[in-house]
């Protein structure tokens, strides 16, 4: 079964990475590529040709023998289709077309690479062994004239050297939109909206807490009160060490909002670093209704809730849930 990861890196992947046209000539008057080094590499397509089979087995000769990218071509079938590819990319070297859509496919290889998680050093590697290689097969070809092989590889050189910084421009972007989306995750994970008890939610709050995922935990609680249509809410700090004045005006403000949605908030946890520092910061806690700990935050909830906690030894029969008074 051929591995998943490689699965479409030849088909064009929505959301992909652009760049418009004026970086791509920007880039290329950086490189001095110019229209002459176009047609030098267009002439080179027959060479292309006849060399692209036994430079690719080289290099995949060259790759088999480090068990780090070995690891990448165990299946047979998805080391025959990738020596396709590559093949593919080696003969397009010379097409001498080298618009927006060869840009397009040059930023893709980039973003593969980040998906199969083949780090930048193996395939940077890669391209200094398509330099080394093709500048021997250029002066086997051009025997009789090793200027010419020379200028022929300087163009050459030129598009490589266009090529890493596309394939690393796309490489970064992938990596920091992966970044992107797990640290969204863990902060959703880490400030979880719990439904314990019929129209009351439980905020706990753990770690530092920065504007942005201050922001997540607003949102996250005024979803949470309208879908369990909640009327109080615990949101216990403890685990909080320090809060600056945006973030301390930020919970203030999300307190105000549960309570424009009907519901009433409890903060429960505050240690006394935070209590003094918000003092300090002259931060209006008028609003606010505290509570020493969590479970004192629970049962003034419940208070407030009409519920009222029966023990066992005052009916005789064992543990018995709240009930409402």
């Amino acid at each position: 079964m051929a591995d998943s990861r490689f699965e479409g890196m030849n088909l064009p992947q929505r959301g992909e990475i652009e760049i418009d046209e004026q970086e791509i000539d920007g880039r290329k008057r950086f490189l001095e590529f110019r229209a002459e080094d176009a047609e030098a590499l267009k002439s080179l397509g027959p060479i292309a040709q006849k060399y692209a089979d036994p430079v690719i087995e080289d290099l995949y000769r060259h790759f088999l023998s480090f068990d780090e990218t070995r690891a990448f071509f165990r299946d047979p079938q998805v080391l025959e289709r990738v020596k396709r590819l590559q093949k593919e990319y080696f003969v397009q070297l010379t097409r001498g077309d080298y618009g927006a859509d060869y840009v397009r496919n040059r930023l893709r290889i980039g973003t593969v690479h980040e998906r199969i998680d083949l780090a930048p050093k193996w395939y940077l590697g890669a391209y200094s062994f398509y330099l080394r290689a093709v500048a021997n097969r250029l002066l086997e070809a051009f025997g009789k004239d090793p200027r010419k092989a020379f200028s022929a590889f300087l163009s050459l050189m030129k598009l490589v050297f266009l090529d890493v910084g596309l394939a690393v421009h796309a490489y970064i972007a992938a990596r920091e939109s992966t970044m992107r989306k797990q640290q969204e995750a863990i902060r959703e994970l880490s400030t979880p909206v719990l439904q314990i008890r019929d129209r009351l939610l439980l905020l706990p709050i753990i770690g530092v807490i920065d504007t942005h995922r201050a922001r997540l935990i607003t949102e996250g609680l005024l979803r949470s009160i309208r879908l369990n249509r909640a009327r109080v809410v615990v949101m216990d700090v403890t685990g909080v060490a320090t809060v600056d004045s945006k973030v301390a005006q930020h919970l203030l403000q999300t307190v105000a909002a549960a309570r424009l949605m009907g519901a009433s908030v409890i903060v429960t946890g505050l240690s006394s670093e935070v209590a003094q520092s918000l003092v300090a910061l002259g931060i209006d806690l008028g609003t606010l209704n505290t509570v020493g700990d969590l479970q004192g935050g629970i049962e003034e909830a419940e208070r407030l809730l009409g519920y009222r906690v029966i023990r066992a030894t005052e009916t005789g029969t064992g543990p018995q849930p709240a009930e409402r008074s």
